[in-house]
């Protein structure tokens, strides 16, 4: 993680650089609809993002669903960074974001291609692969407590 530096999305540009990266990665690289990326949660998220050299190559957000529960999501690194360290570090600082707020669990959607990223940090698969935005997920959950 050359020069790489990971936190909470503070300003105009961190939001326009994740929003860019979330297209490139979502709607460019893996043909999600452009509807479907902006889903309406963005606005009371946590987003924390991974920055190089001033510019956004890691993201990913935090949407609490209940009292003891959040929803990780939207994860995304860029081509040139992945295997680097970056989505691992976005999710040890989101996983430290759920904790500070009471959360006893996180709950994602995963692609079922990195399901196993998401284990080897703890996540367990629950249920069936199901399709979602033309891609194939499956359903994780990690304790926090």
């Amino acid at each position: 993680m050359d020069g790489i530096v990971v936190r909470r999305s503070a300003s105009k540009e961190d939001a326009a650089g994740l929003r860019a990266l979330r297209f490139e990665v979502f709607v460019h690289e893996q043909g999600v609809p452009a509807d479907e990326e902006l889903d309406g949660h963005d606005a009371a998220a946590v987003h924390a993002v991974a920055v190089q050299g001033g510019v956004v190559v890691g993201t990913g957000r935090l949407v609490v669903v209940s009292a003891i529960e959040a929803r990780l999501g939207r994860m995304a690194v860029r081509a040139t960074v992945r295997k680097q360290g970056v989505g691992g570090a976005l999710l040890r600082f989101l996983e430290a974001e759920a904790r500070s707020r009471g959360m006893a669990r996180i709950v994602l959607h995963a692609q079922v291609y990195v399901r196993s990223f998401y284990g080897k940090h703890g996540y367990v698969a629950e249920g069936e692969v199901f399709m979602e935005a033309g891609i194939e997920h499956i359903s994780m959950t990690k304790a926090l407590v």
